[in-house]
């Protein structure tokens, strides 16, 4: 099976930057696309970013684009997600997700995270 564990949430002020991490189970993941998700209170799980299995490849949402950027580590199998000039819109539960190839919606990634909550104070 695939594991995944996010860290690195927490509160910070807006135009401030946090770097989430994603820790999987082992060996097993390195060939699968990651992405990041993040549902707000009362909203859809909504598509932040994702990565290829080899890194080569990205894609962001509109709404992150130069501010987040999104990175992997296959020999610590670890999916990283640098947030900069974090807005309160940003202010959400983060999910990171494993799956065979990348897609922006939730129901096409097979393997998800606990979720970490990311607050950003105004």
């Amino acid at each position: 099976q695939v594991q995944l564990v996010e860290s690195g949430g927490g509160l910070v002020q807006a135009g401030g930057s946090l770097r989430l991490s994603c820790a999987g189970s082992g060996r097993t993941v390195r060939r699968y696309a990651m992405g990041w998700f993040r549902q707000a209170p009362g909203k859809e799980r909504e598509f932040v970013a994702s990565i290829s299995w080899s890194g080569g490849n990205t894609y962001y949402a509109d709404s992150v684009k130069g501010r987040f950027t999104i990175s992997r580590d296959n020999a610590k199998n670890t999916v990283y997600l640098q947030m900069n000039s974090l807005k309160p819109e940003d202010t959400a539960v983060y999910y990171c997700a494993a799956g065979r190839t990348s897609t922006v919606v939730a129901g096409g990634w097979g393997y998800w995270g606990q979720g970490t909550q990311v607050t950003v104070s105004s």
